[in-house]
C-alpha cells in the first residue's frame, strides 16, 4: 500500500498577488483576513457581471447622491 500524498503547500504567492495586487487591500487588511474571506472576495469578483461602464450622467448622479467626503 502506497503512502498518502502530502498535501500541496498553501499558494501564498498567488493569494498575496490577488489580495494585495488585484483587490488592492492594504497589508493590514490582507493579513487580518482569513483564507475563507479572501476566497469569498475572489468568488465575488469572478461572479461580477462584465458589462459596459455606466453612462456619464449616471455616474455623475451617483457621485452627487453618494459623495466620498463630507
Amino acid at each position: 500500500m502506497a503512502a498518502p500524498a502530502a498535501p500541496a503547500p498553501f499558494p501564498w504567492r498567488e493569494v498575496m498577488a490577488f489580495g494585495l495586487g488585484q483587490l488592492r487591500w492594504p497589508p493590514e487588511i490582507f493579513w487580518a483576513a482569513s483564507p475563507r474571506e479572501i476566497f469569498a472576495a475572489s468568488e465575488a469578483l469572478r461572479r461580477a457581471p462584465a458589462g459596459e461602464p455606466p453612462a456619464r450622467g449616471t455616474l455623475e448622479a451617483l457621485m452627487r447622491d453618494h459623495p466620498d467626503g463630507p
